[in-house]
């Protein structure tokens, strides 16, 4: 019994994480739209996917940094395809807020702006961290959610005797 409710009370923290989340504008309905792609034969497909995608990004946002943090010369062409790629990745896990910082970023690198280039880039990496975090929190709780709903041991025989 105890088990079940421990796996409830998971779940519970998962939908308030995600709710959170939602409210504040962090993740849209793509991320449920994942959930919905993911069952027994894949149980971990949403955790895989999100995986993927911090690994792109970390890579995408170093790549953004290096571009800008040369003064003589910013390759704005790039940074517009890695602004692109970043968003492709982060529309496709509903990382809303990553997505949007993106647009903007993207419009001052096609204004050559550097120091709006600067400014986006300091709130993509706060944004990317805290979604990161975030996240990362919620696939702990669900793996914890998973074992909880799992254990389920028929009770072995000697204990179930009354002296």
């Amino acid at each position: 019994m105890l088990l079940g409710l421990g796996a409830n009370q998971l779940l519970a923290d998962m939908n308030r994480l995600l709710s959170l989340l939602f409210h504040q504008g962090v993740l849209d309905e793509q991320f449920l739209e994942l959930q919905q792609l993911q069952d027994e034969t894949s149980p971990n497909f949403v955790y895989d996917v999100v995986n993927i995608y911090f690994q792109e990004s970390e890579k995408l946002i170093r790549n953004l940094r290096g571009l800008l943090v040369d003064k003589e010369f910013s390759d704005y062409k790039k940074m517009g395809k890695h602004l692109n790629q970043l968003m492709g990745s982060s529309s496709s896990i509903g990382a809303k807020r990553v997505n949007n910082i993106c647009l903007a970023f993207r419009a001052a690198s096609e204004q050559n702006n550097r120091p709006a280039c600067l400014r986006a880039l300091e709130l993509l990496e706060n944004e990317y961290c805290y979604l990161n975090n975030k996240l990362h929190e919620f696939f702990q709780i669900e793996q914890q959610r998973v074992l909880a709903a799992g254990v389920r041991y028929p009770m072995p025989p000697q204990q179930q005797q009354h002296h």
